[in-house]
């Protein structure tokens, strides 16, 4: 079975099973991360990954979801008036939450569904398994060509791979790996696949690491809009539909 890493899907549901369509049906499919916010169908591919029982890290907007998502549930329950600003909804956390059907958006301003209560079960329960989701999953069944073991995360790892077993310096190591968009040194064994920060036309492919995120939500930028899969073994790379507006318009 071959091994394909999915970047940063950012609820482009259409995309996401444009990609799938391309990739071998016996795949094992892997996520870095960041399935929501921006997109309009974020629900759609939360519930894809879970169904299909397929492993994912932990990115920066699932994180956001659990703190900002969690207190907008608090706030529904208890009857409190929502807090609208926050970075999960002024990065994209609206659509995510338009995908659920929780709310819609009203000049400028959230209105929670009247019967929200009765329907906010899914987003609690989902909110509860991106909990779960590690911060990085070693692949110990697969080698990379170099030998170097490979080390799936949402952004690059390398520069704080020594930390991860030392308790004391886990807020450093968690911030970096889930925020930080340093280009990694070589200076570990392990080949990192990660995504985080958009890379133009295609993912970008080093001696230790791939960067697998071609941001796929950009869809009205050069270069941008594509949803994209490296394969482990083979180091083939299947993408979703075309390249932006703009790329059609030169080509």
């Amino acid at each position: 079975m071959r091994h394909y890493i999915i970047g940063d899907v950012h609820g482009e549901y259409k995309a996401l099973l444009n990609l799938v369509s391309k990739v071998p049906s016996k795949a094992q499919l892997i996520f870095v991360g960041d399935l929501i916010d921006r997109g309009s169908q974020s629900a759609h591919v939360v519930k894809f990954v879970r169904e299909n029982n397929l492993l994912c890290v932990r990115g920066n907007h699932e994180e956001m979801m659990i703190e900002h998502g969690s207190a907008f549930v608090r706030s529904i329950e208890n009857g409190e008036e929502i807090e609208e600003n926050n970075m999960w909804l002024k990065h994209g956390g609206i659509e995510t939450l338009l995908s659920y059907g929780l709310v819609s958006y009203k000049e400028s301003k959230i209105v929670p569904h009247p019967f929200i209560k009765e329907f906010i079960f899914q987003f609690k329960d989902d909110i509860e398994w991106m909990k779960k989701l590690p911060l990085y999953l070693e692949l110990d069944e697969v080698k990379h060509s170099s030998g170097r073991t490979i080390v799936v995360s949402h952004s690059a790892i390398s520069p704080v791979w020594h930390m991860r077993d030392k308790g004391e310096e886990e807020k450093e190591f968690v911030s970096t790996v889930l925020w930080s968009r340093a280009i990694p040194l070589d200076r570990e064994n392990i080949f990192n696949i990660f995504g985080h920060t958009p890379q133009k036309y295609t993912v970008k492919e080093e001696n230790h690491y791939v960067n697998v995120d071609t941001g796929c939500y950009m869809k009205e930028k050069k270069g941008y809009g594509l949803l994209s899969a490296y394969c482990v073994e083979s180091g083939e790379v299947y993408s979703s539909g075309e390249l932006s507006v703009f790329d059609k318009k030169i080509s």
